[in-house]
C-alpha cells in the first residue's frame, strides 16, 4: 500500500482488492477515520446491494432555504461585480499562515 499525506495532513493509503481502489483515510494518531471509493465503485455497489440505494434515498437531504438564499445572494454578488473576487489558493496560503 502507498502512502500519502494530503493538504490538511491527513494520511491517506490505497489498496486495490477485486478490482475496486479502496482510499483508506488516517488521522494524525494513525486511526482510520473513513475510507473513500470513486462513485463508479459507488453506483456498481449500489447495484449489487439494493439496501445502499434505499440507504441513500432515505438520507438524502436538502439545502434549508437560507442555505439557498446565502448561495444566491453570492452569485448574484459575483456576477454583478466578477472581478472583486480572491483567488482561493492566496486565500488558503493565509489561513495557514495563522494557524
Amino acid at each position: 500500500m502507498k502512502l500519502n499525506t494530503d493538504l490538511w495532513g491527513y494520511r491517506r493509503k490505497f489498496l486495490t482488492k477485486n478490482n475496486m481502489t479502496l482510499q483508506f483515510i488516517y488521522d494524525n494518531r494513525g486511526n482510520t477515520t473513513g475510507v473513500f471509493i470513486s462513485i463508479e465503485e459507488w453506483q456498481s455497489l449500489k447495484t449489487k446491494y439494493t439496501d445502499l440505494q434505499k440507504e441513500e434515498a432515505e438520507n438524502r437531504t436538502e439545502l434549508a432555504i437560507w442555505q439557498k438564499q446565502v448561495i444566491d445572494q453570492r452569485l448574484s454578488d459575483y456576477y454583478n461585480n466578477p472581478v472583486d473576487v480572491t483567488d482561493f489558493d492566496r486565500t488558503l496560503d493565509d489561513v495557514e499562515e495563522r494557524l
